[in-house]
């Protein structure tokens, strides 16, 4: 590797190459990146929550099977979440930005959904399934490629998914809080420390722009507790956010803690 430049060079060196390890191991020698969507539907009452949980474990998710998308996640937040019963995140991890496009073609060409979806999408005007729906198109950062499901023992109603968003003021500071992930060694740190992360994007098509988002994933909410305790007082962050050149790249964070449904494939 050819050394850098950058300050950071000297402590981030290890974690990077860490990372880099990893990600060869798992996916081979350089994945092509990936591209996530995020749909968030908003829903109202138990009701319409109840038909979304049919909709999305008996149509959706066997019809992004059978298109090539083995895993899909479904997300809710937790209990103590003014949002809980309110909003259900769905994760779709694509090949390429063309499958983006080309689902909504093959959801109409395949009969088993078409029949096992009708209520859902033929839904009467005054009794729809759902408020609305926002979709988020996300590329996966260049040092995590792929979509990595995590594996757990625990129930789903313990584990905890983090999904976080990080605004930035202007376009450049974007780019450097995701320099910050991945040359920098922030995301190599996650993953030294445990944090299990499921995805890295920096989002191309959204409400909240320019932005990033990222899920990372514990087994319950004590251990969930414990791995930021442990990174906010570890000596290699407070380095790596000290560098002036990290200085004010996030103007807003949002984080949003979630269960995963049963019916969830990770």
């Amino acid at each position: 590797m050819k050394k850098s430049s950058n300050p950071i060079y000297g402590l981030s060196v290890l974690l990077i190459l860490l990372l880099f390890s990893f990600s060869t191991s798992v996916f081979g020698k350089s994945p092509k990146q990936q591209y996530y969507e995020i749909r968030i539907y908003h829903v109202k009452q138990s009701v319409q929550s109840e038909r979304m949980d049919s909709y999305l474990k008996y149509a959706f998710i066997p019809a992004m099977h059978r298109a090539g998308i083995s895993k899909v996640g479904v997300f809710k937040p937790v209990e103590a979440d003014t949002a809980f019963g309110k909003l259900i995140y769905v994760f779709v991890p694509l090949k390429n930005v063309d499958q983006y496009f080309k689902l909504p073609g093959q959801l109409l060409k395949d009969e088993d959904y078409q029949k096992a979806g009708k209520e859902f999408y033929d839904a009467a005007y005054n009794d729809p399934p759902f408020v609305r729906y926002e979709s988020i198109l996300l590329k996966a950062f260049a040092y995590m490629p792929q979509f990595r499901s995590p594996v757990f023992d625990t129930p789903a109603g313990d584990r905890i998914y983090e999904l976080r968003s990080y605004e930035s003021a202007t376009e450049a500071k974007a780019a450097k809080k995701i320099e910050m992930f991945n040359e920098g060694g922030e995301m190599a740190l996650f993953e030294s420390m445990g944090f299990n992360a499921a995805f890295y994007g920096e989002v191309m098509v959204g409400s909240h722009k320019p932005n990033l988002m990222y899920m990372t994933t514990f087994k319950d909410m004590a251990t969930r507790d414990e791995k930021w305790k442990a990174f906010g007082n570890s000596p290699e962050w407070k380095k790596i956010s000290g560098l002036e050149i990290y200085k004010n790249t996030v103007s807003r964070v949002s984080v949003y803690l979630l269960h995963p449904a049963s019916y969830s494939d990770f």
